[in-house]
């Protein structure tokens, strides 16, 4: 969040209120959500970060915030890093193999349980997506979400073959 909070105040000063509009408008319906004081606690770490600066403001109840040197830097360090995507599959790989090695659970109805709500989730996504207005880059967000998980329910369908078998079973005790 603090990086896009910088990257959105590269393009101008903005008050709190317009950056956080702005990351709404961006992020679609995954933007509403946001909750509204993140936006100030984030304003707040940059600015003791010494990444951006209040401004003077022609209102003197609206704080502008602007970038720094240090701000300007981290934006372009940030802008050309490559990301890598973080699943969070290990966990559930995790509860996976300790639900059937102390015979907590069985491992295939906590992969069908997840199944339920990944594609509950993919569902609110493809609304979602149908619901955004031609045009707009929230859409691609929200098609990427879609491919997430998509890949997720495919693994899932591994997991579940896997712990089908019956040397991966619980046993019964």
């Amino acid at each position: 969040m603090q990086d896009a909070v910088l990257a959105m105040l590269a393009k101008e000063p903005s008050h709190g209120y317009e950056l956080r509009a702005r990351l709404r408008q961006s992020l679609g319906p995954l933007g509403e959500s946001m909750n509204p004081g993140q936006i100030y606690v984030t304003l707040g770490r940059l600015e003791k970060a010494g990444l951006i600066v209040c401004e003077p403001s022609d209102s003197p109840d609206r704080k502008v915030y602007a970038l720094t040197p240090a701000g300007q830097q981290r934006v372009a360090a940030w802008l050309s890093e490559v990301a890598r995507p973080k699943p969070d599959l290990a966990e559930f790989h995790l509860k996976l193999v300790v639900a059937a090695a102390a015979h907590l659970a069985d491992p295939v109805e906590l992969v069908a349980a997840q199944r339920r709500e990944l594609l509950r989730i993919l569902r609110e996504a493809q609304q979602a997506a149908l619901a955004e207005p031609a045009g707009s880059t929230a859409v691609v967000l929200l098609e990427g979400v879609m491919l997430r998980l998509q890949a997720d329910l495919r693994w899932l369908d591994v997991c579940e073959r896997t712990w089908s078998t019956p040397h991966n079973k619980p046993e019964d005790t």
